[in-house]
């Protein structure tokens, strides 16, 4: 499959949206004021290119997603073997999501079976202005974060960023069983303050209020803020602020994250939790 120069506008459906699909090239989309995701891959797929992708998008320009939400999903199943280069976010002071989300997990389906659901084997190369890679566990929030949920956090193996350059504050967030993660040669031009690091290691936790309710009893958590995860094979290289001509300590670039519990809960948000990021060094 190939599909190239693409323009979508204002498009509420994602813009490409396919999965189960192998040997696939997606060079060229230019996303005008677009309302969903970019490239949107589900599971399993494999062998692919996606390049040249940039232009204002109020969702993920790219999301590969091996395990997904039901009601989007065509299909489920591991993700390897993919390249995502050439990806650039909105312009500066344009209202965008700018952010790029790889969703690992393990399906189970209504009779009870169960099916990984990993990415392995992804490069993501040449990325300017993303404020936020997304590799973290995200239960349905749509039909009821307790009705549709990986079981665990999924799997990661074997991903690199490569040339990454950040004109404004940006994070690669992880929470996901990993081995084998590589960030290398990164530029982050915009100034940074001592509480920033680039790599954030460990769960989430928000609160969203429905309909802004001020009932706690009607708010959910997003995310999955009681899971551990450990992360093993990690290498950071290159990792500069503008004009520096030495790396920054890897202890400026990551941050391992251990959740803890709000006890002023629900007068104030997110509620926390007890998972914690593992970096096994």
């Amino acid at each position: 499959m190939s599909l190239k120069n693409i323009t979508v506008k204002q498009s509420k459906p994602f813009a490409i949206h396919f999965g189960n699909a192998h040997d696939f090239t997606v060079d060229g989309l230019t996303l005008d004021d677009h309302r969903r995701d970019g490239v949107h891959v589900n599971g399993p797929a494999s062998h692919g290119v996606i390049r040249r992708v940039s232009g204002v998008s109020h969702d993920d320009p790219v999301a590969l997603n091996a395990w997904e939400w039901k009601n989007y999903a065509p299909s489920y199943g591991p993700i390897h073997d993919v390249l995502v280069e050439d990806v650039t976010g909105a312009p500066e002071g344009v209202p965008a999501a700018n952010a790029i989300r790889l969703l690992p997990g393990v399906k189970r389906f209504d009779d009870g079976t169960t099916l990984a659901c990993p990415l392995e084997n992804i490069t993501l190369r040449r990325i300017t202005d993303i404020r936020e890679f997304k590799l973290y566990d995200q239960p349905n929030l749509e039909l009821g974060r307790d009705k549709d949920f990986s079981i665990g956090v999924g799997t990661l193996k074997n991903i690199r960023f490569e040339d990454l350059v950040f004109n404004r504050p940006g994070v690669i967030e992880l929470h996901a069983n990993t081995d084998g993660l590589a960030i290398q040669n990164v530029r982050l031009t915009f100034p940074i303050t001592p509480d920033y690091h680039l790599l954030a290691i460990g769960p989430k936790s928000q609160t969203y209020k429905y309909g802004r309710s001020d009932d706690p009893s009607r708010w959910a958590e997003i995310f999955s803020p009681d899971l551990d995860c450990t992360v093993r094979s990690l290498s950071v290289s290159g990792v500069r602020t503008r004009d520096s001509q030495t790396d920054l300590p890897i202890e400026r670039v990551v941050n391992v994250i251990e959740e803890k519990l709000n006890p002023d809960y629900p007068n104030t948000t997110p509620k926390g939790g007890t998972g914690k990021g593992i970096w096994i060094r």
